[in-house]
């Protein structure tokens, strides 16, 4: 199958040849080079390759030999002249090229996040991800295995093959209760999954595979003409980004099948990196988020701290629970956890609630206290101060329209301003709430619900610990109350709130979990106990 377009630019003169594998995702990406060359003048048509991926279909890819079962086929052809321009899925590729190629550009980066499809008599919206107990799982990534049983130990996971399209119809069919994808394929292919039930997963909380959703430009170093030309359709700050999950692959020495996960965002200056490794897909997950301001040393400072995270005692300000992701995994890397909250909430009955346009929770308690004596009002909008809020959301079959990504609640309040506006938002809270989401909220119409009190508990006969955890303000006062924190005591608090109280206790070196959630305290903790 050729495809070809006519026109051409002065710098390159012939009609460039596109490898491509054969997959309908794959042609997309294909024809959506093709459209981009065609844009700065460059005449291009498709040629077909097969790969030792397509064709081997009955194994799982981490069973595959080699490194490029997916691009060696094509790469082949670009070495051999057959080829001058290979398009390749960038999280498929080997970090280090075959000697006389080069990735010359990188496209845009769609959506990296996973896509968790779930057979819709497979739903439980109360459970993590809201598929059911003991559902069957399907994929062939060792990396979303290995994140997948850190979240949920209860699944059955089995290997899935095949193109996008095979993969949705084996769900249909019910071969699985689920199944993951990356979501830029979804997106690229616009495929209709109206009877499935979607979960969007986050990107800091399930960590994708390094330039997941970027596509690889791939062609002979030497070809300099066509070099130049592509320079003019690269993305380069996607290229800057994709560069340190590479890097880090490339340090482990790993290949598309190993477990590991590494995704990048710049703000401003800043990069910012989350990353999830196992040493197999069925052995303990580590992982780990760091932020810099120099890209050039940051992976190998990363996977020297992989490397390195050691076991440890660890006491956390709450309860231990059951399906507690931070405890499993801490645990299954050698430490020994307590955990015991120092704070008891009490309910403030309400008399009268109040309508709102929004109901906005600034925590769990929060959650269970107002929805515990009242149900919401059809066509009330959701928020949640972050990922902890929202899953106790869950436990009563409700979605947050808005959930906060960080750690700071100033960030958080700003951005749901720009989503609610002039909206009227409710506020159910504790009494003597710091009200700081309210604070930046001047345009709504805003109203403060009091639903419970907080009540300190004895803070006695608490073990000693490497690293203490305060998941809020009150359970360090609490803690205060009866006990001395030494100064070399590792710390790490839950938000902002949590690390300001530190600060206005005297304590200026502590670690903060970079989200409200469970991942962002175990990555806080790993850290810390990282040589």
């Amino acid at each position: 199958m050729r495809l070809i377009l006519t026109a051409r630019i002065k710098s390159v003169k012939k009609t460039v040849v596109i490898a491509s594998r054969g997959s309908e995702l794959a042609l997309w990406q294909a024809h959506f080079v093709q459209d981009e060359l065609k844009r700065i003048g460059l005449a291009s048509e498709i040629k077909i390759i097969k790969t030792q991926g397509d064709q081997v279909q009955h194994l799982s890819l981490d069973k595959l030999e080699g490194k490029g079962f997916f691009t060696k086929e094509i790469e082949d052809a670009l070495l051999s002249g057959d080829a001058d321009l290979a398009v390749h899925s960038h999280k498929d590729l080997p970090t280090v090229s075959p000697e006389g190629l080069v990735v010359a550009a990188v496209s845009y980066r769609e959506k990296a996040n996973e896509l968790l499809l779930v057979r819709k008599e497979a739903v439980d919206p109360r459970k993590k991800f809201r598929f059911k107990n003991g559902a069957v799982i399907g994929t062939s990534s060792a990396r979303r295995k290995s994140q997948l049983l850190a979240f949920r130990p209860d699944i059955e996971l089995k290997d899935i093959r095949g193109n996008v399209p095979t993969r949705i119809q084996k769900l249909r069919d019910g071969q699985f209760d689920a199944i993951l994808l990356a979501a830029a394929g979804i997106e690229r292919l616009k495929l209709d999954i109206s009877d499935l039930h979607v979960e969007m997963l986050d990107t800091h909380e399930f960590v994708p595979a390094p330039a997941q959703g970027v596509l690889a430009l791939q062609t002979r170093e030497n070809d300099h003409e066509l070099i130049a030309a592509l320079q003019k359709i690269n993305h380069e700050e996607v290229q800057e980004a994709i560069a340190i999950e590479r890097k880090i692959l490339n340090l482990f020495e790993g290949g598309c099948h190993m477990p590991l996960g590494a995704y990048c965002e710049k703000d401003d200056d800043l990069f910012k990196i989350w990353t999830a490794i196992a040493d197999e897909w069925n052995k303990p997950l580590r992982v780990l988020y760091t932020e810099t301001r120099k890209p050039e040393i940051i992976a190998e400072r990363i996977v020297e701290k992989l490397k390195n995270i050691r076991a440890g005692s660890v006491w956390i300000s709450r309860n231990i629970r059951e399906d507690d992701f931070f405890s499993q995994v801490l645990t299954a890397n050698g430490c020994e956890v307590h955990g015991r909250t120092l704070i008891d909430t009490q309910r403030i009955q309400l008399k009268k609630i109040p309508d709102g346009d929004w109901v906005f929770f600034s925590s769990k308690h929060a959650v269970r206290h107002f929805l515990g004596q009242t149900k919401l009002k059809p066509g009330t909008k959701i928020g949640a101060v972050g990922k902890a809020t929202s899953d106790e959301l869950r436990k009563f079959n409700l979605r947050a329209e808005f959930i906060g990504g960080g750690n700071d609640t100033r960030i958080t309040a700003k951005q749901f301003a720009a989503v609610a506006g002039r909206s009227k938002i409710l506020f159910p809270q504790a009494k003597g709430s710091m009200k700081t989401i309210q604070q930046f909220l001047p345009a709504a119409q805003v109203i403060d619900l009091i639903v419970y009190e907080t009540i300190q508990q004895p803070a006695t006969d608490l073990p000693k610990a490497d690293v203490l955890v305060f998941t809020s303000p009150s359970n360090l006062f609490a803690f205060l109350e009866k006990n001395k924190i030494a100064p070399e005591q590792k710390l790490v608090a839950m938000g902002h709130a949590t690390g300001s109280a530190l600060r206005d206790k005297g304590f200026v070196s502590f670690a903060s979990a970079d989200t409200f959630d469970d991942t962002g305290l175990t990555r806080a903790v790993m850290g810390m106990l990282s040589k």
